[in-house]
Protein backbone atom coordinates (compact mmCIF):
# COMPACT_ATOMS: atom_id res chain seq x y z
CA UNK A 1 0.00 0.00 0.00
CA UNK A 2 2.77 2.43 0.94
CA UNK A 3 4.49 1.87 -2.40
CA UNK A 4 1.49 3.34 -4.18
CA UNK A 5 1.55 6.61 -2.22
CA UNK A 6 2.91 9.72 -4.00
CA UNK A 7 5.76 10.83 -1.74
CA UNK A 8 5.39 14.50 -2.56
CA UNK A 9 1.93 14.89 -1.07
CA UNK A 10 1.70 16.01 2.59
CA UNK A 11 -0.81 13.33 3.56
CA UNK A 12 1.31 10.49 2.15
CA UNK A 13 3.82 10.47 5.01
CA UNK A 14 1.04 10.48 7.59
CA UNK A 15 -0.73 7.61 5.88
CA UNK A 16 2.50 5.60 5.69
CA UNK A 17 3.05 6.17 9.41
CA UNK A 18 -0.52 5.03 10.17
CA UNK A 19 -0.02 1.89 8.10
CA UNK A 20 3.19 1.05 9.96
CA UNK A 21 1.53 1.72 13.33
CA UNK A 22 -1.27 -0.68 12.36
CA UNK A 23 1.30 -3.38 11.53
CA UNK A 24 3.16 -2.80 14.80
CA UNK A 25 -0.04 -3.01 16.84
CA UNK A 26 -1.09 -6.22 15.09
CA UNK A 27 2.28 -7.80 15.92
CA UNK A 28 1.58 -7.24 19.63
CA UNK A 29 -1.37 -9.64 19.58
CA UNK A 30 -0.74 -12.70 21.73
CA UNK A 31 -0.92 -15.92 19.73
CA UNK A 32 -3.49 -18.45 20.90
CA UNK A 33 -0.79 -21.03 21.33
CA UNK A 34 1.96 -18.99 22.99
CA UNK A 35 0.57 -18.16 26.43
CA UNK A 36 3.56 -18.66 28.73
CA UNK A 37 3.51 -20.83 31.83
CA UNK A 38 3.77 -19.00 35.13
CA UNK A 39 4.10 -22.16 37.18
CA UNK A 40 6.00 -25.41 36.73
CA UNK A 41 4.03 -28.22 35.14
CA UNK A 42 4.47 -31.71 36.62
CA UNK A 43 5.14 -34.46 34.11
CA UNK A 44 2.34 -36.87 33.23
CA UNK A 45 2.51 -40.44 34.49
CA UNK A 46 1.76 -41.58 30.95
CA UNK A 47 5.00 -39.92 29.79
CA UNK A 48 7.17 -41.40 32.57
CA UNK A 49 8.64 -44.69 31.38
CA UNK A 50 10.74 -45.24 34.51
CA UNK A 51 8.33 -44.86 37.42
CA UNK A 52 4.99 -44.18 35.68
CA UNK A 53 2.99 -45.66 32.81
CA UNK A 54 5.18 -44.57 29.94
CA UNK A 55 5.89 -48.19 29.06
CA UNK A 56 2.27 -48.51 27.84
CA UNK A 57 1.66 -47.63 24.19
CA UNK A 58 0.18 -44.18 23.76
CA UNK A 59 0.14 -41.30 21.31
CA UNK A 60 2.60 -38.51 22.02
CA UNK A 61 0.69 -35.30 21.48
CA UNK A 62 2.69 -32.07 20.98
CA UNK A 63 3.72 -30.21 24.11
CA UNK A 64 2.22 -26.82 24.86
CA UNK A 65 2.28 -24.36 23.28
CA UNK A 66 0.91 -26.13 20.20
CA UNK A 67 -1.01 -25.25 17.06
CA UNK A 68 -2.41 -28.73 16.36
CA UNK A 69 -4.29 -31.02 18.68
CA UNK A 70 -5.51 -27.90 20.49
CA UNK A 71 -8.32 -28.29 23.02
CA UNK A 72 -10.45 -25.35 24.12
CA UNK A 73 -12.88 -25.95 26.97
CA UNK A 74 -16.12 -24.17 27.77
CA UNK A 75 -16.20 -22.11 30.92
CA UNK A 76 -19.32 -21.08 32.84
CA UNK A 77 -22.56 -21.77 30.95
CA UNK A 78 -24.55 -24.80 32.02
CA UNK A 79 -22.99 -24.62 35.48
CA UNK A 80 -21.10 -21.99 37.41
CA UNK A 81 -17.29 -22.10 37.39
CA UNK A 82 -15.21 -20.29 39.95
CA UNK A 83 -11.48 -20.26 40.71
CA UNK A 84 -11.64 -23.30 42.99
CA UNK A 85 -13.38 -25.50 40.43
CA UNK A 86 -11.15 -24.31 37.59
CA UNK A 87 -8.10 -24.90 39.77
CA UNK A 88 -9.16 -28.53 40.23
CA UNK A 89 -9.55 -28.93 36.46
CA UNK A 90 -6.20 -27.35 35.61
CA UNK A 91 -4.22 -28.92 38.46
CA UNK A 92 -5.14 -32.35 37.16
CA UNK A 93 -5.67 -31.79 33.40
CA UNK A 94 -3.95 -28.48 32.67
CA UNK A 95 -1.45 -30.13 30.34
CA UNK A 96 -4.32 -31.12 28.05
CA UNK A 97 -6.10 -27.74 28.04
CA UNK A 98 -5.02 -24.95 25.69
CA UNK A 99 -7.89 -22.48 25.92
CA UNK A 100 -10.81 -21.46 28.12
CA UNK A 101 -13.85 -19.88 26.50
CA UNK A 102 -16.64 -18.09 28.31
CA UNK A 103 -20.12 -18.54 26.90
CA UNK A 104 -21.60 -15.43 25.32
CA UNK A 105 -21.30 -12.52 27.73
CA UNK A 106 -21.39 -14.69 30.86
CA UNK A 107 -18.19 -13.03 32.08
CA UNK A 108 -20.11 -9.77 32.55
CA UNK A 109 -22.10 -11.41 35.35
CA UNK A 110 -18.97 -11.87 37.49
CA UNK A 111 -17.53 -9.44 40.02
CA UNK A 112 -14.36 -8.06 38.41
CA UNK A 113 -12.04 -9.45 41.09
CA UNK A 114 -13.32 -13.00 40.59
CA UNK A 115 -13.20 -12.75 36.80
CA UNK A 116 -9.60 -11.57 36.96
CA UNK A 117 -8.80 -14.41 39.35
CA UNK A 118 -10.13 -16.95 36.83
CA UNK A 119 -8.25 -15.35 33.92
CA UNK A 120 -5.00 -15.13 35.89
CA UNK A 121 -5.37 -18.75 36.98
CA UNK A 122 -5.84 -19.89 33.39
CA UNK A 123 -2.78 -17.93 32.28
CA UNK A 124 -0.68 -19.49 35.03
CA UNK A 125 -1.31 -22.88 33.39
CA UNK A 126 -0.52 -21.64 29.89
CA UNK A 127 -4.21 -21.45 28.93
CA UNK A 128 -5.46 -18.58 26.78
CA UNK A 129 -8.83 -17.03 27.65
CA UNK A 130 -11.50 -16.22 25.07
CA UNK A 131 -14.76 -14.34 25.22
CA UNK A 132 -17.89 -15.95 23.87
CA UNK A 133 -19.79 -14.52 20.93
CA UNK A 134 -21.06 -11.46 22.80
CA UNK A 135 -19.94 -9.23 19.95
CA UNK A 136 -23.29 -10.05 18.33
CA UNK A 137 -25.11 -8.41 21.21
CA UNK A 138 -22.83 -5.38 21.03
CA UNK A 139 -23.54 -4.94 17.33
CA UNK A 140 -27.29 -5.61 17.56
CA UNK A 141 -27.73 -3.18 20.45
CA UNK A 142 -25.66 -0.39 18.91
CA UNK A 143 -22.99 -0.68 21.59
CA UNK A 144 -19.50 0.76 21.51
CA UNK A 145 -17.34 -1.90 19.84
CA UNK A 146 -14.03 -0.24 20.65
CA UNK A 147 -14.96 0.20 24.31
CA UNK A 148 -15.98 -3.46 24.51
CA UNK A 149 -12.65 -4.56 23.04
CA UNK A 150 -10.70 -2.21 25.33
CA UNK A 151 -12.55 -3.51 28.41
CA UNK A 152 -11.81 -7.11 27.45
CA UNK A 153 -8.15 -6.26 27.08
CA UNK A 154 -8.04 -4.45 30.42
CA UNK A 155 -9.54 -7.48 32.15
CA UNK A 156 -6.92 -9.82 30.67
CA UNK A 157 -8.69 -11.62 27.81
CA UNK A 158 -6.43 -12.90 25.03
CA UNK A 159 -9.03 -13.71 22.38
CA UNK A 160 -12.28 -12.09 21.30
CA UNK A 161 -14.72 -14.29 19.45
CA UNK A 162 -16.62 -12.64 16.61
CA UNK A 163 -19.67 -14.70 15.76
CA UNK A 164 -22.61 -13.71 13.59
CA UNK A 165 -24.93 -16.72 13.98
CA UNK A 166 -27.90 -14.45 14.67
CA UNK A 167 -26.86 -11.54 12.46
CA UNK A 168 -26.47 -10.74 8.79
CA UNK A 169 -23.34 -8.64 8.29
CA UNK A 170 -21.32 -7.77 5.16
CA UNK A 171 -18.03 -9.60 4.85
CA UNK A 172 -16.05 -6.35 4.74
CA UNK A 173 -17.58 -5.28 8.05
CA UNK A 174 -16.72 -8.63 9.62
CA UNK A 175 -13.12 -8.16 8.50
CA UNK A 176 -13.17 -4.64 9.89
CA UNK A 177 -14.08 -6.08 13.31
CA UNK A 178 -11.14 -8.48 13.06
CA UNK A 179 -8.83 -5.55 12.37
CA UNK A 180 -10.26 -3.66 15.35
CA UNK A 181 -9.46 -6.59 17.64
CA UNK A 182 -5.97 -7.06 16.20
CA UNK A 183 -5.30 -3.32 16.50
CA UNK A 184 -5.98 -3.61 20.23
CA UNK A 185 -3.29 -6.27 20.58
CA UNK A 186 -5.75 -9.14 21.00
CA UNK A 187 -6.54 -12.15 18.81
CA UNK A 188 -9.76 -12.30 16.81
CA UNK A 189 -11.50 -15.65 16.58
CA UNK A 190 -14.31 -15.53 14.00
CA UNK A 191 -16.97 -18.20 14.38
CA UNK A 192 -18.25 -19.57 11.08
CA UNK A 193 -21.15 -21.86 10.30
CA UNK A 194 -23.83 -22.73 7.81
CA UNK A 195 -26.84 -22.40 10.12
CA UNK A 196 -28.46 -19.00 10.62
CA UNK A 197 -29.75 -18.69 14.18
CA UNK A 198 -26.98 -20.91 15.54
CA UNK A 199 -25.55 -20.38 18.98
CA UNK A 200 -28.72 -20.39 21.06
CA UNK A 201 -31.19 -22.94 22.33
CA UNK A 202 -33.29 -22.97 19.18
CA UNK A 203 -35.20 -26.16 18.42
CA UNK A 204 -34.08 -28.33 15.51
CA UNK A 205 -37.41 -27.92 13.73
CA UNK A 206 -37.13 -24.14 13.87
CA UNK A 207 -33.58 -24.17 12.54
CA UNK A 208 -34.61 -26.48 9.71
CA UNK A 209 -37.34 -24.04 8.70
CA UNK A 210 -34.71 -21.33 8.34
CA UNK A 211 -32.45 -23.53 6.24
CA UNK A 212 -28.67 -23.50 5.85
CA UNK A 213 -26.30 -21.54 3.65
CA UNK A 214 -24.04 -23.02 0.99
CA UNK A 215 -20.70 -24.21 2.46
CA UNK A 216 -18.85 -22.17 -0.17
CA UNK A 217 -19.92 -19.02 1.67
CA UNK A 218 -18.19 -20.27 4.83
CA UNK A 219 -15.06 -21.26 2.90
CA UNK A 220 -14.77 -17.98 1.03
CA UNK A 221 -15.03 -16.00 4.25
CA UNK A 222 -12.59 -18.29 6.05
CA UNK A 223 -9.95 -17.73 3.38
CA UNK A 224 -10.37 -13.98 3.72
CA UNK A 225 -9.89 -14.29 7.47
CA UNK A 226 -6.67 -16.26 6.95
CA UNK A 227 -5.44 -13.51 4.64
CA UNK A 228 -6.32 -10.97 7.35
CA UNK A 229 -4.01 -12.69 9.83
CA UNK A 230 -6.54 -14.74 11.81
CA UNK A 231 -4.74 -17.54 13.61
CA UNK A 232 -7.73 -19.81 14.19
CA UNK A 233 -11.45 -19.89 13.44
CA UNK A 234 -14.23 -21.69 15.29
CA UNK A 235 -16.61 -23.84 13.24
CA UNK A 236 -20.11 -23.73 14.71
CA UNK A 237 -21.59 -27.21 15.24
CA UNK A 238 -25.25 -26.30 14.71
CA UNK A 239 -26.35 -27.23 11.23
CA UNK A 240 -23.39 -29.61 10.92
CA UNK A 241 -23.34 -32.04 13.88
CA UNK A 242 -25.80 -30.39 16.27
CA UNK A 243 -29.57 -29.88 15.90
CA UNK A 244 -29.65 -31.82 12.63
CA UNK A 245 -31.31 -35.07 11.66
CA UNK A 246 -28.13 -36.27 9.96
CA UNK A 247 -24.60 -34.93 10.25
CA UNK A 248 -23.23 -32.79 7.41
CA UNK A 249 -19.89 -34.55 7.23
CA UNK A 250 -19.54 -33.28 3.66
CA UNK A 251 -19.20 -29.74 5.01
CA UNK A 252 -16.45 -30.78 7.44
CA UNK A 253 -14.56 -32.52 4.67
CA UNK A 254 -14.77 -29.47 2.41
CA UNK A 255 -13.42 -27.27 5.19
CA UNK A 256 -10.40 -29.49 5.79
CA UNK A 257 -9.82 -29.94 2.06
CA UNK A 258 -9.47 -26.19 1.55
CA UNK A 259 -8.10 -24.89 4.86
CA UNK A 260 -5.06 -25.94 6.91
CA UNK A 261 -6.15 -28.02 9.90
CA UNK A 262 -4.36 -25.72 12.35
CA UNK A 263 -6.49 -22.78 11.16
CA UNK A 264 -9.79 -24.24 12.31
CA UNK A 265 -11.31 -25.55 15.51
CA UNK A 266 -14.52 -27.58 15.51
CA UNK A 267 -17.18 -27.22 18.17
CA UNK A 268 -17.68 -30.78 19.38
CA UNK A 269 -19.21 -30.67 22.86
CA UNK A 270 -20.69 -34.15 22.58
CA UNK A 271 -18.68 -37.36 23.11
CA UNK A 272 -20.03 -38.98 19.95
CA UNK A 273 -19.01 -35.92 17.93
CA UNK A 274 -15.43 -35.55 19.19
CA UNK A 275 -15.01 -39.33 18.98
CA UNK A 276 -15.93 -39.08 15.27
CA UNK A 277 -13.53 -36.18 14.64
CA UNK A 278 -10.60 -38.04 16.21
CA UNK A 279 -11.49 -41.24 14.35
CA UNK A 280 -11.76 -39.50 10.99
CA UNK A 281 -8.94 -36.91 11.20
CA UNK A 282 -6.61 -38.14 13.92
CA UNK A 283 -5.25 -36.64 17.10
CA UNK A 284 -4.18 -33.31 15.58
CA UNK A 285 -7.68 -31.95 14.94
CA UNK A 286 -8.50 -28.88 17.08
CA UNK A 287 -11.64 -29.28 19.18
CA UNK A 288 -13.86 -27.25 21.51
CA UNK A 289 -15.56 -29.30 24.23
CA UNK A 290 -17.25 -28.80 27.57
CA UNK A 291 -14.96 -28.66 30.60
CA UNK A 292 -16.62 -31.83 31.90
CA UNK A 293 -15.36 -33.75 28.84
CA UNK A 294 -11.64 -32.94 28.99
CA UNK A 295 -10.59 -36.26 30.58
CA UNK A 296 -12.49 -38.28 28.01
CA UNK A 297 -11.07 -36.31 25.08
CA UNK A 298 -7.50 -36.40 26.43
CA UNK A 299 -7.73 -40.19 26.82
CA UNK A 300 -9.02 -40.48 23.26
CA UNK A 301 -6.19 -38.35 21.85
CA UNK A 302 -3.67 -40.43 23.80
CA UNK A 303 -5.19 -43.60 22.37
CA UNK A 304 -5.69 -45.22 25.78
CA UNK A 305 -9.46 -45.58 25.51
CA UNK A 306 -12.45 -44.77 23.36
CA UNK A 307 -15.73 -46.08 22.03
CA UNK A 308 -16.12 -49.38 20.21
CA UNK A 309 -14.96 -47.81 16.95
CA UNK A 310 -11.92 -46.05 18.46
CA UNK A 311 -10.73 -48.12 21.43
CA UNK A 312 -7.20 -49.27 20.62
CA UNK A 313 -7.47 -47.87 17.09
CA UNK A 314 -6.23 -44.27 17.44
CA UNK A 315 -2.52 -44.24 16.60
CA UNK A 316 0.25 -41.93 15.43
CA UNK A 317 3.78 -42.30 14.02
CA UNK A 318 6.27 -39.79 15.39
CA UNK A 319 9.77 -41.23 15.71
CA UNK A 320 12.26 -39.24 17.75
CA UNK A 321 14.58 -38.76 14.80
Amino acid sequence: MAALMPKGLPWASSLRNTTQLFKNQRSLAKAFSTTTFQRSQPGLLLHDAKTGYGFIRHNKVPEKPRSKGVTEIRGPYYTAMGPRYLSDVLETMGGHVDGLKFAGGSFSLFPEAKLREIIDLAHSYGVYVSTGGWMEHILASGGDVDKYIATCRRLGFDVIEISTGFLSIPGEDWLRLVDRVHNAGLKAKPELGIQFGAGGDTATSELESVGTSDPSKLLNMAKRFVDAGVERMMIESEGITENVNSWRTDVIQKILNELPMEKVMFEAADPSVFNWYIREFGIDVNLFVDHSQIVQLAGLRAGIWGKSDTFGKIVSYRPAD
